[in-house]
């Protein structure tokens, strides 16, 4: 793109579909960023992270945050606390967003987002993955069984009493039956810490 930078419209479009985007999404479409640094110091876009905009009038979900780290961390997968939200397992409140991602990535670089990395290997890093689309943006989501399992081998993390309470919740609203949270802590060999409280829980 050369001579004077058009594309208003065009971010204005982006913005409306992806919520948060980033300068190579812009790019992607044919978008200079000089559009962007411009929309940038008129007011009409926020930064929220390294190379991170987004509209500050935006409708944003009560999941935006999640939407954040996943245009951030592309590879990253909401775990934890975060997921327990996300699946309504838990009174928690996290002030973070977890996300897990391989054990040999980098470690991503992140400014004015406050992320929580947890790095996961084998099995624990790949099974139970849902995908789920907020505000445009596809974000990748451990399902709720594979989540309170999770919780259980981070117990020391997270709270013993918040993996039980996710538990409990998880059989409740029937999203798991005990034979997937079974196979789940088999598969990635922590069966032994939690079988005693899939027995209790029934």
């Amino acid at each position: 793109m050369t001579g004077d930078p058009t594309g208003a419209d065009e971010l204005v479009k982006l913005t409306e579909k992806f919520g948060a985007f980033r300068l190579q999404d812009a790019r992607a479409l044919g978008i200079h960023p000089e559009v962007v640094y411009r929309s940038l110091r008129a007011g009409k876009l926020e930064r929220v992270g390294r190379g991170l905009y987004r509209a500050p009038d935006g409708m944003f979900t009560e999941n935006h945050g999640l939407v954040l780290a996943a245009r951030i961390v592309p590879g990253g997968i909401v775990c934890l606390l975060s997921a327990l939200q996300f699946h309504e397992l838990t009174t928690q409140l996290p002030s973070q967003v977890w996300v897990a991602i391989d054990r040999r990535a980098a470690r991503p670089r992140v400014q004015g987002l406050p992320l929580r990395i947890v790095r996961f290997s084998g099995p624990a890093l790949s099974l139970g993955v849902e995908e789920h689309v907020i505000e445009g943006v596809t974000v990748r989501v451990y399902s709720a069984p594979k989540t309170v399992v999770d919780c259980f081998r981070y117990r020391n993390t997270v709270g013993l009493d918040v993996a039980m309470e996710a538990l409990r919740d998880c059989r409740r609203q029937n999203k798991s039956t005990p034979a997937e949270l079974w196979d789940i802590a088999r598969a990635t060999r922590i069966g032994s810490v939690i079988r005693p409280y899939i027995e209790a829980i029934g």
